[in-house]
């Protein structure tokens, strides 16, 4: 037989390499084999009882709830995922299999990464499931408004990076003490990463425990009249983010992890990582307090967030309507049922307000530490006469009832729409005086000054023995026969022309 007439030889095809599909096995192999996996349901009690119990017992506000849960949430899941990561990567150690596995194909640094990987999805898994119960549940108890989704993606972003941090830890230092003292240390450093805080322009606010002005504390008028700033959280979740990709590069730059390109790679990486990091601490430092509540950073701040957020009012059906924010609309009985002793005796006087109006709080950074509150425009405004209320801030501290939000409202409006009716105030005349105090009592009001965090009551002057009897005498009247006498004497009695003596 020829040469030419010869069959070829044959050659069996080669076997495609499918890096991602070799991934995919060794990730699964991973997840099946990882101690995160029984720490999932230590993490997720934990958040029962340390986050989800105080969450749902808040009012069902969304801004409320969302912003109160990276801190107990992460504190819920601090310890078990760091404690897990670090086990996991002083596990070739601990089983002293670091040569045999070092001889493998695949680089060290490679097989490190998939071990990471599948320790951070069993935590970001749990902490998503226990995410989606909490908002769930709000979901179906807010009267309005959407959840916000930026204080959750920080706490799922925290996952990795406190992962990768113990896992670094156990790789660095394989010993079987690591793990608890991670673990301990991890809960340690989020609960008193806030310390440092002092005023909104604090390089430590970026700790992904702090979803707002750490001087505020959670507040239920913030990212409710005007829309949630991201700034803050975009920051810390460029931080994490960095943090997490320098500490995995870190795991590449010792000389059994790979290769020399691999390790430059894994310099590069690091590098980087520490650059965004340091890049958002920077911005972070640069953050303030904006009028409504929430921290601002110029570089990452959107104009557009500061326009109101546009709502239909829920409003009672009485003589003068009072209407509120329908986030707020579990209080509408009660802060009608407050205000209408004082509403029933002026309605359809001269002077009476229109409406009653909730309106947004303003806020501004005092010295050190301390925060002013007070309303965003004014009490007044008109024609027609519409009278703008603040419901009282319940936290930081026992969360009020209704009845007693609603009794704060009546005790700071009160006096005010009185006031405005009958003409009381500096200067007022002694008859004034009299119907003012006479009407107060029968509507059951306290006189109070506004603050911070909602009105306190004060202690009334004395008025003098004349005022005295005279506000008592009218004050046994019928409620009819008081509205009758002023609708018929109101003017002259705001001119100052009314005598005590001519009171009935």
């Amino acid at each position: 037989m020829s040469a030419a007439g010869a069959p070829a030889a044959f050659r069996p095809p080669r076997a495609k390499r499918r890096p991602g599909r070799a991934a995919g096995r060794l990730l699964r192999l991973e997840l099946r084999h990882n101690t995160m996996l029984w720490m999932v349901p230590v993490a997720a009690a934990l958040f029962w009882f340390t986050a989800y119990r105080k969450i749902v017992a808040l009012p069902p506000l969304w801004n409320l709830r969302a912003m109160s849960m990276p801190g107990p949430a992460l504190l819920a899941f601090a310890s078990p995922v760091a404690g897990a990561a670090a086990w996991m990567g002083s596990r070739d150690s601990r089983h002293h299999t670091t040569d045999l596995v070092t001889i493998t194909a695949r680089p060290r640094w490679a097989r490190q990464l998939a071990v990471w990987a599948a320790t951070t999805c069993c935590a970001v898994a749990a902490c998503l499931g226990c995410v989606a119960v909490l908002y769930g549940v709000t979901a179906q108890q807010a009267a309005w408004g959407g959840p916000l989704w930026w204080p959750a993606a920080v706490v799922v972003v925290s996952l990795p990076a406190l992962s990768a941090l113990g896992f670094a830890a156990g790789t660095f230092f394989p010993s079987r003490f690591t793990t608890p003292v991670v673990a301990v240390a991890a809960f340690f450093a989020l609960g008193l990463s806030t310390e440092p805080i002092h005023g909104s322009q604090s390089y430590w606010q970026i700790s992904p425990v702090v979803a707002g002005p750490w001087d505020i504390g959670p507040n239920e008028s913030v990212g409710t009249f005007y829309h949630y700033l991201p700034d803050l959280s975009i920051a810390q979740v460029m931080f994490l983010t960095g943090l997490t990709v320098a500490v995995l590069g870190v795991l590449g730059l010792p000389a059994g992890s790979g290769g020399r390109w691999l390790r430059r790679a894994a310099a590069a990486i690091t590098v980087a990582g520490l650059l965004a990091a340091g890049t958002a601490v920077a911005l972070a430092g640069t953050g303030r307090l904006d009028g409504h509540g929430m921290i601002a950073i110029p570089a990452l701040h959107d104009a557009a967030s500061d326009q109101p957020i546009v709502y239909p009012p829920v409003c009672s059906h009485a003589a003068i309507p009072v209407c509120l924010n329908p986030a707020y609309s579990v209080y509408l009985a009660a802060v009608t049922a407050a205000l209408e002793p004082v509403l029933s005796q002026v309605a359809g006087l001269p002077g009476a307000p229109a409406r009653i109006s909730q309106a947004a709080a303003t806020y501004r950074q005092g010295s050190g530490n301390s925060v002013t509150a007070g309303m965003a425009g004014p009490r007044w405004t008109g024609p027609p006469a519409v009278f703008h209320v603040i419901l009282p801030g319940q936290l930081p501290g026992p969360t009020m009832t209704t009845s007693e939000l609603a009794a704060q409202v009546r005790s700071d409006a009160g006096p005010s729409i009185l006031a405005k009716v009958i003409g009381g105030g500096p200067g007022a005349s002694r008859a004034q005086q009299a119907v003012m105090a006479a009407l107060m009592q029968a509507a059951a009001v306290a006189r109070s000054s506004s603050s911070a965090s909602g009105p306190r009551p004060v202690p009334a002057v004395p008025l003098p023995a004349s005022v005295s009897s005279a506000a008592q005498r009218f004050a046994v009247l019928s409620p009819a026969a008081r509205y009758a006498w002023l609708a018929k004497h109101l003017a002259a009695l705001r001119a100052g022309r009314i005598a005590l003596a001519q009171l009935p």
